[in-house]
């Protein structure tokens, strides 16, 4: 089943701009943590423990457009959609679990 990811415009606008308040931020785009959140090797923490949301999610995939591992954390809706917070390249130990974990196929 393929997940569904929604971002309104200004959460959009917030991954878009990363760079802009980051210094080494890089500017991810909404079709990307489409691909990551769909990617079947992803790590998925539900709810995500570094929030006080019970319905939140963080998501680690790879986004071939990318060409790079994005960590997408979102807000799933009682329909099971998610809605887009933020999102940003991964680094550390979460980018080495991912590619520790990937499956051979």
């Amino acid at each position: 089943m393929r997940e569904r990811i929604q971002w309104d415009d200004g959460a959009a606008h917030h991954i878009r701009t990363r760079s802009q308040r980051y210094p080494d931020g890089i500017d991810i785009e909404p079709a990307w943590t489409r691909e990551a959140v769909n990617d079947p090797d992803r790590i998925v923490d539900e709810p995500d423990p570094q929030s006080a949301h019970a319905n939140s999610v963080r998501l680690v995939g790879y986004s071939p457009s990318a060409e790079m591992v994005i960590t997408v954390v979102a807000l799933r809706d009682p329909q099971g959609v998610l809605h887009g917070a933020s999102a940003w390249r991964t680094t550390g130990k979460p980018r080495r679990q991912y590619w520790e974990g990937r499956s051979d196929d």
